[in-house]
């Protein structure tokens, strides 16, 4: 039996695998306990009417092998819209058959094809197997920005105006 990859974008009954796809990567990164959406919130991002983020799924052998799940960003700098990467996930059983390559391609032409500028994502620093991948492909490490961000109860107080 030959061994085929399809790159595919997911469809509304696939909602329960997108999610279960975010738990796997939750879980590979040691952070399952901060999962806090539902397979409800996946579909209704995924598959509204106008919906804001996307996913793609990579099939081998027509199994369900990994997702690219991502989001249109604009860079004021460049003056264009790019992709932002939210997850990039493989299953471990079927890592290093070029599944993760062939995701990070396909949203590269998605990029090429629209006229946007750029593909980016972060990676947590003690992934060293996925920052060596990125650094083969021609990612350059943003060492000099540190990701922020504002949320529980943080942003309540900080949408209330509080310091």
């Amino acid at each position: 039996m030959s061994e085929s990859l399809l790159i595919r974008r997911a469809r509304p009954d696939e909602a329960p695998l997108v999610f279960a796809l975010v738990r796997e990567l939750a879980e590979y990164e040691k952070l399952l306990h901060e999962v806090h959406a539902t397979e409800a919130d996946i579909a209704e991002a995924l598959f509204a009417d106008n919906p804001k983020l996307f996913c793609d799924i990579a099939e081998w052998n027509g199994e369900p092998a990994g997702f690219a799940v991502w989001f249109v960003n604009f860079s004021t700098f460049a003056g264009r819209h790019g992709i932002y990467l939210e997850d990039l996930f493989v299953r471990p059983a079927l890592r290093g058959k070029g599944i993760g390559k062939a995701l990070l391609v396909h949203l590269a032409k998605e990029c090429r094809a629209n006229g946007w500028a750029r593909l980016q994502w972060a990676v947590l620093d003690w992934n060293a197997p996925s920052i060596a991948f990125y650094k083969s492909l021609g990612a350059e490490l943003m060492d000099e920005w540190t990701i922020c961000r504002v949320s529980g109860s943080a942003l309540d107080k900080l949408a209330e105006g509080a310091r």
